[in-house]
């Protein structure tokens, strides 16, 4: 039935009527015949007729399937430009320290600063988010991206690289909580992990192409200013895609923007679906239950206290997202051409080989991205946390072999590396579907502050002191001891008290997050026995949660 058919009939008058609660119960809108959807989007359809939508807001490519895969493909280019930053740095550092007379503290400084520039993007993350909107904190995280570059490629002393790196910092940590939110509140629930995993696909792409780069540009005069300037080009391309991107139609319902809400959502989802329409009414009606709520409250982020569900959430996403940081991955990608020199590698050599390391986390991304839909999100994380462990074994005892033996000790270690990066390539990508879909919608810009600036907390701690860390436990007490003892830990955390999300709209997980805690471990021990029990009696499908696909 088309939305339009009967709009003619309806009163103009609509918008004035006292609404009525659509439903009560069931969060999922399951209950709903598809003759009262169409009701309530045929009011929406009336408004619509007589409100005036901005440009950006109804720019549309006729199949809103299209459109969706567009508006992902362009804010996941944030990713890239995440990536890139985060690589080029790796081959920088074999030229920049010479030039610009840095000491080993200021090139751990000089690295570790991107991160910790994060961390106060990540804390304005949230004001940006409300203010501005999703779409325009992307745009501002463009124009930090390009400000950053320039002051990196044209530094001509420590104090200017230190801005630059920071400036850079602050784009990233404000596009890295931003762009899963954006992808996530406009895709469908079906495609939603898959679609917010090509975030951490293009942040692995972008790694590659930050290898690819500095191995362009190792030969060429003023070599590691042509590295990170390169970036540049790729931060322009991200800013001029998304000035023509709608804004998230939940950021609008969530300010009150209804009707514009709606466009939008037409023209990326379409509304010819059922399922699209219930998604749409469903959302609609729990926002405003939350904005009633939000009124009654002065400091709604208390909820992360007070509200248990709220509390649930913000705990699990940030300890899912400290297991993502402290099993050492950002200071294996900083670091990796020096660590590549350590086991034998010439410099020029090293720069090459790093393109291992970045396509091995490229490669890994591929799997989510495809089937993290179909495993769901806890089967993934308790089987791949285990692989990045045995990675982080195998680096760790190849140090032992004697550079005396350098190809021994190089085919070692770029095995564990393999190994590492292409099990952390797919657990990443956990580490941005999870915060992204877990808080309630009034909550997200806060919770995904919280989740960003956790994230690029720990990766400043960690990479700021892996030096330190390397001298004072060794290297193989680093990496397994270490980082191998808190992937065993959370490993642990992941079967206990992990909850299963897949298939379910940012509006039914409400429904997961408000069970007590100790009613989820106790589902998640009696699931982790029968998931056992189904192993050892060769029932694959039911173990890996394909049952339903039998």
């Amino acid at each position: 039935m088309e939305i339009t058919e009967n709009a003619a009939v309806i009163s103009s008058e609509v918008d004035e009527q006292k609404k009525e609660p659509l439903f009560r119960g069931s969060l999922d809108g399951h209950d709903l015949s598809e003759e009262l959807l169409n009701e309530e989007l045929e009011k929406l359809e009336v408004q619509l007729s007589g409100t005036k939508v901005s440009f950006f807001n109804s720019i549309t490519l006729g199949n809103p399937q299209i459109f969706t895969w567009v508006l992902v493909a362009f804010a996941s280019m944030g990713g890239l430009l995440s990536g890139l930053d985060q690589s080029l740095i790796s081959g920088a550092n074999l030229y920049m320290p010479a030039d610009l007379h840095l000491d080993s503290g200021q090139v751990s400084l000089v690295d570790s600063l991107m991160p910790l520039g994060a961390v106060l993007g990540a804390l304005i993350l949230s004001p940006t988010n409300e203010l501005l909107g999703r779409k325009l904190s992307i745009i501002v995280a463009c124009l930090l991206y390009t400000l950053g570059a320039g002051l990196e490629a044209g530094a001509h002393s420590v104090g200017m690289m230190y801005a630059g790196r920071f400036i850079l910092g602050m784009g990233l940590g404000l596009e890295g909580g931003t762009v899963p939110v954006y992808v996530a509140e406009c895709v469908a629930r079906k495609f939603r992990g898959n679609l917010v995993s090509l975030y951490q696909f293009n942040i692995a792409l972008g790694e590659v192409f930050g290898y690819v780069v500095a191995a362009i540009f190792v030969n060429v005069s003023g070599t590691w200013r042509w590295m990170l300037g390169s970036s540049l080009l790729f931060s322009t391309i991200l800013l001029i895609g998304m000035i023509f991107m709608p804004e998230s139609p939940r950021y609008l319902m969530h300010k009150g923007r209804e009707v514009e809400s709606y466009s939008v959502w037409k023209r990326i989802r379409g509304v010819s679906d059922i399922d699209a329409k219930r998604e749409f009414i469903v959302m609609r009606h729990l926002v405003e239950q939350e904005q009633e709520e939000k009124k009654r409250l002065r400091y709604p982020y208390l909820d992360f206290i007070r509200v248990p569900r709220c509390r649930r959430a913000i705990v699990y996403a940030n300890i899912m997202v400290f297991l993502g940081q402290f099993t050492g991955v950002n200071a294996i990608m900083y670091y990796m051409s020096v660590l590549m020199s350590e086991v034998g590698f010439s410099a020029k050599k090293s720069v090459f080989m790093s393109l291992v390391g970045g396509g091995s986390l490229l490669l890994g991304t591929i799997p989510a991205i495809l089937w993290m839909d179909r495993f769901g999100r806890r089967v993934a994380a308790i089987t791949l946390l285990p692989g990045f462990f045995i990675g982080l074994l195998i680096i760790g005892f190849g140090y032992f072999i004697p550079l005396s033996d350098v190809h021994a000790a190089e085919g070692v270690y770029i095995t564990g590396l393999i190994i590492y990066m292409w099990f952390f390539g797919s657990y990443a990508c956990l580490t941005w579907v999870l915060p992204s879909e877990v808080y309630p919608t009034y909550l997200r810009s806060y919770g995904m502050t919280s989740s960003d600036a956790t994230l690029f907390l720990c990766a400043f701690i960690v990479t700021y002191n892996f030096t330190r860390m390397q001298n004072a436990m060794t290297k193989t007490g680093l990496a397994v001891g270490f980082y191998g003892g808190i992937a065993v830990f959370g490993w642990i955390y992941q079967v206990l008290c992990m909850p299963e999300t897949k298939n379910k709209t940012l509006e039914e997980i409400d429904l997961v997050f408000s069970k007590p805690t100790k009613e989820l471990v106790k589902e998640n021990w009696q699931s982790a026995k029968e998931t056992v029990s189904d192993l050892f009696h060769l029932r694959w499908k039911r173990a890996f949660g394909l049952q339903q696909d039998s």
